[in-house]
C-alpha cells in the first residue's frame, strides 16, 4: 500500500494520532491505518494526546462525546476539527477500524461537513456476522488468490462485527471411510470439535498432528479477527459422528445413526447426547476451544446433515433413532418429538453453561430448519444467550416460506437474493422470542453462496439494500450473511461492500447516491451513469433466472453442471470416459443422478413440466436480458477506450455477465434435457418422439456453443469470474484444470450426441462396481 495521504484525508490536517499505551490490537490497527491515510504520526500514550485520539469506549477517552448519545450498543464517534485535533471512539473493536476507513470511503459531503462538530453514528445492526463463511472457513477455502487478512479487514470495514474461525487447515478432513466412499467430503465444512481438540473421552481418535494443525489455523484466524476488532465464533455441525472404533470401545455411548444411507457406505453414529459422560465431553471440548481462542463469542450449531444429528428427531436421514436413554420404546410420535426437543434444549444449555464459566456472554445458536416437529419444545427451553437462526422467522422444517417474485410457482425463496420483503407476521414471532429473552438472528444472501455458485462478484445491489432495510424495519438486531463476502478481492468493482457499509453506518444516504458514488469511484463521474445502469440491467436479468432445484443452489458444482456431457443417453458413454467428472461429483455408483439429470438419490429435482417451464423462462426472460446487457457493455467498452481505467471496470463486468450467461445456459440445458428426454420416453407416437429428438439436438448444439464460450472466457484469463481451487477439484469446487475438463466434455458430446434417449431406471439396484456379483434372472 502507498503511504501517501489521500486527498480527502490530507485535507483533515491530522498530524498527530494517539492510541493507548496498553492497547488492544485493533486500537493499534486503527491508529496505524489513520496515520497511513493522513500522513500523520501514530504514537501510544497512557493518556489522550493533543492530536486525534483513537481508542475504544471503555478507555473513557471520548471527552467530547455527549454521554446521552451512547445509550445503545453499536456506535462510533468521529470528531476532527480543522486544526487536526479530535477523537475517534467506538464501543466495539470492528467499529473502531470501520470508523477510520469510513473517513476514507463512505461519507458524503454533508456528513463529512459534520466532522468538526462531531459525527455520532449508531449502527443499524449491532450484531452482523459472516455465516458459513465460504472462502475463509468452508468448502471454498482452497480458492486461489485468496488473501485471508485482506478479507478479514474488508469484513470490518464493511460493517461486520464477527469472524468465523473453525476452518480446517487441510483441503479435506480426516475421516474414517471405506473403499470408494464419497461421504468424508461432507466433513470438510462446519468442522466440529473432534477436528480441533480432544477430551479424555476422545483422546487418541485423531492424530495429534492433525488436531494441532487445525487448532493452529483456528487460532490464526482468531488473531486476525482480533487485529481488526472482530469477535470470533464457530459454525459447527454437531453432534457429529465418531468412528465405529470408538463405539466398539464404548458401546453404551452410541447415539443416533446420522449418515445418509444412500450416500454413505459406512454407518455413522453420534454420542448419546443425554448420557452424563457425553455431557462432560462436550463441556470439556467447548472449554478447550475457548482456552485456545479466549475471545470466542458464539457457537452456531447445524445438525441433522453432513454426519451430524440429534437423537430421535424426525429429520434424521434414516428416520427417528437413537440411544436408550432419552425415551422408551413404543411411545407415540408426539411424545418422541417432545422428548427429543427437550433433549436438544438441554444440550444447548449444557454448552452455554460450560462456556459461561469462561465467558458469561457466550452465545449458543441453533439452526432451526431441521426441527419441524421438535421446534416448539426446543424454543421453550431457550433463553438469554441460547437462541436460534433461520432464513425466515416463519420457518418450520425445510420447506421455506416466500416464493420467487417472477415465477411464483417456485417456492422456498426465503433467505435468497430475491426475497427482499418480510411478511408482517414475522414481527409476532420476533416479539414472542424476545419475551423469552431470545434474540433470533436472520440469514440473508450477500454474495453467491447457495444461489449463484461458483460465480464471483454477481451484482444485485438494490435487491441487497431492500433486504437489509426490510430486516432493519422488522426490528432485527442480529443478521447473518450466508457465505460471507466470498472472494471479494477478486471482484474489486463489486458494489455490495459499499451497499453493506452504507446500510450499516449511513442508512440516510439513498441507495441511488450510494451506487453513484461507488460507480464514480470506479470509473469516474463521466462514466458513472453507465456503470449504475449496467448494474441495474444485471440485477434485472438475474431476477428473471428460473430456479432449478439443487443445481442453482449449492449443487451446481457437485452435480458437475459445467463439465459433464449432455447427451441423450448418458450411459452410452462408457464409465471409463465418464470418470473424469463423475469422480469429483456427489455421485454414488447407484445414484439415479448418474444417468438422469432430473434426479438425485430418491429426490425428483426436475420433472418434465418443471423443466419445460424453466426452459421457457430462460429462453423468454433471463437469457435475452443477459444478452442485451452483454451487447450494451460491449458498446460501452468501445466508447470508453479513451479512459483505460474506466474501460477496465466495464471489461470486468462484461466478463462477469458472460460467466453468468454461461451459468444460466447450462441450467437451461439441464431443464431442456429433462423436458425432452422425459418427453421422448413418454411419447405415444413416432412424431412426438421425433419432435423431442430434434429439440434435444438443438439443446446439445446450444450447450456446445455455451461450453466453447466458457472455455474462451477462462482461457483469456483477464477476469477472475469463477471460484477455482488452487489445490484441485472436489465436489464443491472446480480446480484450475476446468478448461481441460470442458474440452473433454465437448469431445464426448460430439461423439455420443446421436444416441437415442435412454435412462436405466434399475440403477438403484446395481451392485458395487468392485464387487463380484452373481448373475440374476
Amino acid at each position: 500500500m502507498s503511504t501517501e495521504p489521500t486527498p480527502i484525508l490530507a485535507a483533515l490536517n491530522v498530524r498527530s494520532i494517539t492510541y493507548p499505551a496498553k492497547f488492544q490490537a485493533v486500537e493499534h490497527t486503527a491508529a496505524a491505518e489513520l496515520a497511513r491515510l493522513t500522513g500523520g504520526r501514530a504514537v501510544k500514550s497512557a493518556k489522550p494526546g493533543n492530536g486525534v485520539n483513537v481508542a475504544l469506549a471503555p478507555r473513557d477517552w471520548a471527552k467530547l462525546l455527549p454521554k446521552s448519545k451512547a445509550a445503545e450498543p453499536g456506535w462510533m464517534w468521529l470528531k476532527i476539527e480543522d486544526n487536526g485535533t479530535g477523537e475517534i471512539i467506538a464501543d466495539a473493536g470492528s467499529l473502531l477500524y470501520a470508523a477510520v476507513r469510513l473517513l476514507a470511503n463512505g461519507l458524503n459531503d454533508q456528513l463529512r461537513g459534520k466532522l468538526a462538530a462531531g459525527l455520532f453514528i449508531q449502527t443499524t445492526f449491532p450484531w452482523h456476522r459472516p455465516h458459513w463463511d465460504s472462502c475463509l472457513t468452508q468448502y471454498w477455502r482452497s480458492i486461489r488468490k485468496f488473501d485471508r487478512e485482506r478479507y478479514v479487514a474488508t469484513l470490518a470495514e464493511t460493517g461486520f462485527t464477527h469472524v468465523e474461525i473453525n476452518g480446517l487447515q487441510a483441503h479435506m478432513p480426516m475421516e474414517d471411510s471405506v473403499q470408494s466412499e464419497y461421504y468424508p467430503q461432507f466433513y470438510s465444512y462446519c468442522a466440529g470439535f473432534n477436528h480441533f481438540v480432544d477430551t479424555p473421552l476422545t483422546k487418541g481418535i485423531w492424530p495429534t498432528h492433525y488436531l494441532e494443525a487445525n487448532l493452529t489455523n483456528l487460532k490464526s484466524l482468531a488473531d486476525l479477527g482480533r487485529k481488526y476488532g472482530l469477535k470470533p465464533g464457530v459454525c459447527m455441525f454437531e453432534p457429529r459422528s465418531l468412528p465405529e472404533r470408538f463405539f466398539q470401545k464404548y458401546p453404551t455411548l452410541r447415539g443416533a445413526r446420522v449418515d445418509h444411507p444412500f450416500r454413505s457406505r459406512l454407518p455413522r453414529y453420534c454420542l448419546a447426547q443425554d448420557h452424563p459422560v457425553t455431557q462432560q465431553h462436550y463441556r470439556a471440548a467447548l472449554q478447550a476451544l475457548i482456552h485456545a481462542a479466549p475471545e470466542l463469542s458464539y457457537m452456531s450449531i447445524w445438525a441433522n446433515d453432513s454426519g451430524a444429528g440429534f437423537e430421535h428427531t424426525g429429520s434424521l436421514y434414516v428416520g427417528r433413532n437413537g440411544g436408550p436413554y432419552m425415551i422408551r420404546e413404543w411411545r407415540n410420535h408426539d411424545k418422541v418429538a417432545q422428548a427429543s426437543g427437550e433433549s436438544i434444549a438441554r444440550y444447548l444449555r449444557n454448552l452455554q453453561s460450560a462456556a459461561a464459566e469462561l465467558n458469561p456472554d457466550f452465545d449458543v445458536i441453533l439452526r432451526l430448519e431441521p426441527f419441524k416437529l421438535e421446534q416448539d419444545h426446543i424454543k421453550a427451553g431457550m433463553g438469554p444467550h441460547i437462541s436460534w437462526e433461520a432464513p425466515s422467522l416463519l420457518v418450520r422444517g425445510y420447506h421455506l416460506p416466500y416464493s420467487h417474485p417472477k415465477y411464483p410457482e417456485f417456492g422456498s425463496a426465503a433467505g435468497g437474493p430475491l426475497q427482499t420483503t418480510i411478511d408482517p407476521s414475522e414481527r409476532a414471532v420476533l416479539a414472542e422470542s424476545r419475551q423469552r429473552g431470545i434474540e433470533p438472528s436472520l440469514n440473508y444472501a450477500a454474495g453467491s453462496t447457495a444461489c449463484y455458485e461458483p460465480l464471483i462478484g454477481v451484482p444485485y445491489p438494490k435487491l441487497l439494500r431492500q433486504k437489509l432495510e426490510a430486516m432493519r424495519d422488522l426490528g432485527l438486531t442480529r443478521i447473518n450473511a450466508l457465505g460471507g463476502l466470498g472472494h471479494a478481492a477478486a471482484a474489486p468493482y463489486w458494489p455490495h461492500p459499499a451497499v453493506l457499509r452504507a446500510t450499516q453506518f449511513t442508512p440516510e444516504i439513498p441507495i441511488a447516491e450510494v451506487l453513484h458514488t461507488a460507480a464514480a469511484g470506479f470509473v469516474g463521474a463521466d462514466h458513472a451513469a453507465d456503470l449504475t445502469a449496467a448494474w441495474d440491467a444485471f440485477e434485472d436479468a438475474l431476477s428473471w433466472q428460473p430456479p432449478v432445484a439443487l443445481f442453482s443452489g449449492f449443487g451446481f458444482t457437485w452435480q458437475r453442471t459445467w463439465d459433464r456431457p449432455y447427451v441423450p443417453d448418458i450411459e452410452a458413454i462408457p464409465a471409463r470416459e465418464r470418470a473424469y467428472y463423475e469422480r469429483h461429483g456427489c455421485f454414488q455408483h447407484n445414484n439415479p443422478g448418474l444417468n438422469d439429470l432430473g434426479k438425485d438419490v430418491l429426490f425428483d429435482l426436475v420433472t418434465r413440466t418443471q423443466g419445460e417451464k424453466a426452459r421457457d423462462g430462460f429462453d423468454q426472460n433471463a437469457l435475452p436480458r443477459v444478452d442485451r446487457l452483454i451487447a450494451s457493455l460491449e458498446k460501452t467498452i468501445a466508447r470508453s477506450a479513451a479512459a483505460p481505467s474506466a474501460q477496465a471496470v466495464f471489461i470486468d463486468l462484461l466478463d462477469r455477465a458472460r460467466a453468468f450467461r454461461c451459468w444460466c445456459a447450462s441450467l437451461r440445458t439441464v431443464c431442456a434435457w429433462c423436458a425432452h428426454v422425459y418427453g421422448y420416453l413418454e411419447a405415444k407416437n413416432a412424431a412426438e418422439r421425433k419432435r423431442h429428438e430434434k429439440l434435444l439436438q438443438a439443446t446439445i448444439d446450444a450447450e456446445l456453443a455455451n461450453t466453447r464460450e466458457l472455455l474462451a472466457l477462462l482461457e483469456a484469463g483477464r477476469t477472475e469470474t469463477i471460484v477455482l481451487s488452487a489445490i484441485g477439484n472436489n465436489t464443491f469446487c472446480y480446480g484450475e484444470d476446468l478448461p481441460a475438463l470442458l474440452r473433454e466434455k465437448i469431445r464426448l458430446m460430439q461423439k455420443y450426441r446421436h444416441k437415442k434417449p435412454r435412462i436405466d431406471k434399475d440403477i438403484l439396484w446395481r451392485p458395487l462396481p468392485e464387487a463380484k456379483w452373481p448373475e440374476f434372472k
